[in-house]
């Protein structure tokens, strides 16, 4: 735990929700001691964020507008929104209250990759369930996911049993402690949505007749490879790694030189994890229209590592929103190009956003310095304001008004 306190100095570590800015004040009234160190500077990372209104990920030029319309995808929601009521009926009166939240609620912004040692998060706990419970809440993540999907959030959970196995049983790390809210009352015509909040895993899914939105998402890892303990054998984030390099390395020297931020990689280099949610990122890299066409190939079926982690329809509404603005996606790249390399690529157009990060380790304990392949973030956001379906929900409301 000392490791992992020691190293939360540096920004780019984080990925955070924190204890509502109330709760810190009604702490001291009620005894309770005062938050300090790492738990203290998320909150406050958290609290300036939040005081700022939601706007999105944008360029220095802003808001692209008119990006998301409302309209019928024809990809049924109605297994998600039946899943969520029985999820929600299995609750009882007082979970139902710390776990359901308004649709416009702030609660969508409020979470967090660090460890529940440094992290209060809303909502209930796979941890505080009964198996009936479980089996609600893993039945409405398997209606909302593809089954990769399912299976990858799973796999980051069992990576905080692993760094409890690592670290002497630290209290800290749980593969239960992983959080569920549900934002409005799930219905086919209104708005409603769910979060998984929890280290290493977050999940924002947002309804709305048969539109989704999931984002953001982040999911990452330590240690990316298991070997010991109850999960040997355990491994995440390969194909995203592999791939990733693979692209990379397929592109000329010409190509290479445009695509690359910086070939040396010495820090965390992601940048729209939590409380980053209104980040100005402009576009930079390699435009998709200098590919060849294996090229683009290649591309296309890298950023569906990311997508397919929705259920297949929704997965394909996506993609092809993706490839509606494809020529205006862009490839960026930190570190070398080696078999063995460590970097950071990010893939940006104006309707996705996607980041993957090796990080340098914290809780795998006699592990090298700086950035490694053994802790890797990744995070999926949806720019220009569609965020959390913020977009939609806006558009919504105005429709609802005016009728």
């Amino acid at each position: 735990m000392k490791k992992i306190l020691s190293l939360l100095i540096i920004p780019l570590l984080l990925g955070c929700k924190q204890v509502p800015a109330q709760k810190n004040v009604d702490a001291k009234a009620e005894g309770k001691q005062e938050l300090t160190g790492a738990a203290k500077y998320f909150a406050e990372m958290e609290a300036k964020a939040l005081s700022i209104p939601f706007r999105g990920i944008e360029t220095e030029k802003g808001k692209e507008l008119e990006l998301f319309p409302l309209k019928s995808t024809g990809v049924s929601t109605a297994p998600i929104q039946k899943a969520a009521a029985s999820f929600l009926s299995s609750l009882t009166t007082v979970q139902k209250e710390k776990t359901q939240f308004a649709i416009d609620d702030d609660e969508w912004r409020k979470w967090c990759n660090v460890d529940n040692g440094i992290y209060e998060r809303q909502g209930i706990s796979l941890k505080a369930m009964t198996n009936i419970q479980k089996e609600a809440a893993f039945g409405l993540m398997r209606v909302s996911l593809s089954a990769k999907g399912l299976q990858l959030s799973k796999n980051i959970m069992k990576t905080d049993q692993t760094l409890k196995e690592l670290n002497n049983g630290d209290a800290a790390y749980d593969e239960e402690l992983y959080f569920f809210t549900l934002m409005g009352t799930p219905s086919s015509t209104e708005p409603w949505g769910w979060q998984l909040d929890g280290h290493h895993l977050v999940i924002n899914y947002f309804v709305l007749g048969d539109q989704v939105v999931m984002s953001p998402v982040f999911m990452g890892g330590e240690p990316i490879i298991t070997t010991s303990g109850k999960y040997n054998g355990n491994t995440l984030f390969q194909d995203e790694q592999n791939l990733g390099l693979h692209f990379m390395q397929s592109l000329s020297k010409e190509q290479q030189t445009e695509a690359i931020i910086s070939s040396s990689k010495h820090n965390n280099d992601i940048k729209a994890e939590a409380s980053k949610d209104n980040v100005t990122l402009n576009y930079e890299g390699l435009k998709v229209s200098k590919l060849a066409e294996e090229q683009k190939e290649r591309l296309v079926h890298l950023i569906s590592q990311y997508i397919n982690n929705m259920k297949e329809g929704h997965h394909q509404v996506k993609m092809e929103e993706i490839m509606h603005h494809w020529n205006r996606t862009y490839f960026a790249w930190v570190g070398e190009t080696t078999p063995d390399a460590v970097f950071y690529y990010r893939i940006h157009s104006p309707v996705v956003l996607i980041e993957f990060d090796h990080q340098a380790a914290i809780g795998v304990p006699n592990s090298p310095k700086g950035p490694i392949r053994n802790h890797i973030h990744t995070i999926l956001r949806t720019p220009n304001g569609n965020d959390y379906g913020k977009d939609l929900l806006r558009q919504h409301l105005e429709k609802s008004h005016h009728h």
